[in-house]
């Protein structure tokens, strides 16, 4: 059975090996050191909230979620920023039950909403994402100015 709960700190080293994992999807470079620094940051800070997937004391998959705050409504919603499930446990289901978490943990604290963004090439993701509920947005477009350029 699939257990889907918060992360804890002594978690650390297998949701950075996941993070890795789902670094190196989007094509950048292995660096388990600095994933699970940056991994470390988040939890240490509380400046995220990590939902795990396990079974058998493995972890399956993950999905971090970072605070955000609406102006115009005047209220916190969630960036659902990573999702990522290893490739042998994938077509089971567990990227919809982290999906339901995040939208739990949105109810739970009266947020607005979850907000996600994928690659529009991510063909998996984008057939996911509108079957557990969420849509593009025609009303608002999505910007980028890169300090990396």
């Amino acid at each position: 059975m699939i257990l889907i709960r918060q992360a804890v700190i002594d978690d650390l080293q297998a949701i950075a090996e996941l993070f890795n994992l789902y670094r190196i999807f989007y094509r950048k470079a292995s660096d388990i050191e600095s994933a699970k620094i940056f991994i470390g940051e988040r939890m240490r800070n509380n400046e995220s909230v990590i939902y795990v997937a396990e079974e058998n004391k493995q972890l399956l998959g993950f999905t971090q979620l970072y605070p955000l705050f609406s102006s115009t409504r005047m209220r916190r919603s969630w960036l659902l920023n990573d999702l990522y499930v290893r490739e042998s446990h994938r077509g089971k289901g567990i990227s919809k039950e982290l999906i339901e978490k995040a939208k739990q943990l949105s109810r739970d604290t009266g947020a607005a909403g979850v907000a996600l963004e994928t690659e529009k090439i991510n063909v998996v993701g984008n057939s996911l994402y509108p079957s557990v509920g969420f849509r593009i947005s025609d009303t608002t477009n999505f910007y980028w100015w890169d300090n990396d350029l």
